[in-house]
């Protein structure tokens, strides 16, 4: 775990699940650069897509002391692939094949969560497994907001007054029982996606936008409370598209494209 507590940050620019669309990545750091922002912090699934690893690697490391990363699921699936992996997945195949050997090492480099500050905690998917959906529960293959009580569960004890997650592509912010905030970021990259763990489910955004979160601590009748801007940015999204296909991947050019499932 990264522990910056002893910063006092007001303003944070959130994004997450970049998923190698380096098109978006573009327009969402653009963005950010016109707003008044003190830390861009990037909650993982980071070069992992059909679209550009390399490209969007080498647009990170010009950021590399502005933004604060934590490492999601599949930063994981990349460097700890197998040669079985790779061989029965053709988009991790091309993945590796196009990043140098510098970012898989800064791939596992990657802590698991952080402390931004003693009000804010980051992590991809939940506190302790990067591979559960904090907010939703997905048994009936749609995506429903967890009760009060499942995501305290789920939390395990963290009590910072915001909890920024990433993991479902779905951009949502949730007011606890605690006071607490937890706010998913959405998807820098990839707005749309079906799995079949832990069951079969969608997630979808339906629109081609890329998403990410502006967290600032406002001044208020009652003290200093936070509150959460969702943000939608048009870009190019047929570019990244095109490359998908390119690379075998007619999937992810549809979701690209209208923020659904094909």
């Amino acid at each position: 775990m990264m522990n910056l507590d002893d910063q006092q940050i007001s303003t944070i620019a959130a994004i997450s699940d970049i998923h190698s669309n380096v098109f978006a990545l573009e327009a969402v750091l653009a963005d950010i650069k016109r707003r008044n922002v003190e830390q861009i912090v990037n909650l993982g699934d980071i070069l992992y897509g059909p679209i550009a690893p390399k490209a969007t690697y080498e647009l990170l490391m010009t950021y590399r002391d502005d933004i604060i990363t934590i490492c999601g699921n599949q930063d994981r699936q990349i460097y700890e692939a197998t040669a079985a992996d790779i061989e029965s997945n053709t988009t991790l195949d091309f993945i590796i094949e196009d990043l140098p050997a510098a970012a898989i090492k800064w791939m596992q480099d990657l802590p698991f969560d952080c402390y931004l500050s003693k009000d804010v905690y980051l992590c991809h998917g939940s506190p302790t497994d990067d591979m559960v959906y904090l907010l939703e529960n997905i048994e009936t293959g749609q995506p429903r907001v967890r009760s009060d009580a499942d995501i305290l569960a789920l939390l395990n004890g963290i009590d910072s007054a915001v909890v920024v997650c990433g993991h479902t592509h779905i951009p949502r912010t949730v007011k606890l029982s605690t006071d607490q905030m937890v706010i998913n970021t959405g998807s820098v990259g990839y707005p749309a996606y079906e799995d079949d763990l832990p069951n079969v489910h969608r997630m979808q955004t339906y629109s081609p936008h890329a998403s990410y979160a502006i967290i600032r601590c406002v001044d208020t009748e009652q003290g200093k409370r936070w509150q959460t801007e969702h943000i939608k940015v048009p870009y190019d999204y047929e570019a990244a598209a095109q490359l998908a296909s390119k690379n075998g991947r007619e999937d992810w050019a549809f979701a690209l494209r209208t923020g659904r499932v094909l």
